[in-house]
């Protein structure tokens, strides 16, 4: 597989520059940004393989809106999606995409709680650019 470009999007600086060196260790390029506009700008610029975003980063919400505004872009309803969060380990609630009603008004890929252990979040950017490629064979 050709070497793959994430962004990252989260406010968090520490975890975010942890992050980065996680992804280039393991062969990726990697760009990064700590807000929804600056996000959404390097998307457009960099046109990346995949993003990871943050939920709650200028508001409880801005993950979702980065994640819908990649998702109804052209480039970006072609790339996986993922939102991180620590919301369900903060009040409970768990966010998902498995339903039909969730796909219709939440923008992502997968919705994966906080901590997420790198590998992991690898190896599902990799499975899904496989499943893509068995299904265009």
């Amino acid at each position: 597989m050709k070497k793959k470009k994430i962004l990252l999007v989260d406010d968090d600086i520490d975890l975010l520059e942890q992050s980065k060196i996680s992804f280039e260790s393991k062969g990726y390029t990697v760009a990064t940004a700590e807000n929804v506009d600056e996000g959404w700008q390097i998307f457009q610029k960099e046109k990346p393989d995949a993003v990871v975003i943050d939920l709650i980063m200028e508001e409880h919400d801005s993950g979702f809106i980065l994640s819908y505004k990649i998702k109804k872009d052209d480039y970006g309803k072609n790339i996986p999606v993922y939102i991180l969060t620590s919301a369900t380990y903060l009040t409970g609630y768990k966010f998902g995409v498995s339903t039909e009603e969730e796909k219709e008004w939440i923008y992502c890929d997968e919705i994966i709680n906080k901590p997420v252990v790198t590998e992991d979040l690898i190896e599902k950017i990799e499975n899904y650019y496989l499943k893509k490629e068995n299904f265009h064979r």
